[in-house]
């Protein structure tokens, strides 16, 4: 991984979570990729582990995208989001 990738990563998840603000974890936006691809570095999102992947379905993205989505925004909005944040 590139220094600069690097130095992305660290002010996407310096936010914390989008929804939330506690501690993030990295998330690949998916959308826009065929199946077994992962985006680049550039474009994720922070996420805590409950709406990463804990949550349940209604909280958690990977519990249920179309749900989340619905509640909290796309995966798209939310990059849009984040770049704003971090511009």
């Amino acid at each position: 991984m590139k220094a600069i990738e690097r130095q992305h990563l660290g002010k996407v998840a310096a936010i914390g979570c989008i929804i939330c603000r506690m501690p993030a974890e990295i998330h690949h936006v998916r959308s826009g990729m065929g199946m077994g691809q992962r985006n680049t570095n550039f474009n994720v999102i922070p996420l805590c582990h409950i709406h990463h992947r804990t949550g349940g379905h209604g909280v958690a993205l990977h519990a249920g995208k179309k749900t989340f989505e619905e509640k909290f925004g796309t995966e798209l909005e939310l990059l849009e989001r984040v770049k704003g944040l971090i511009a």
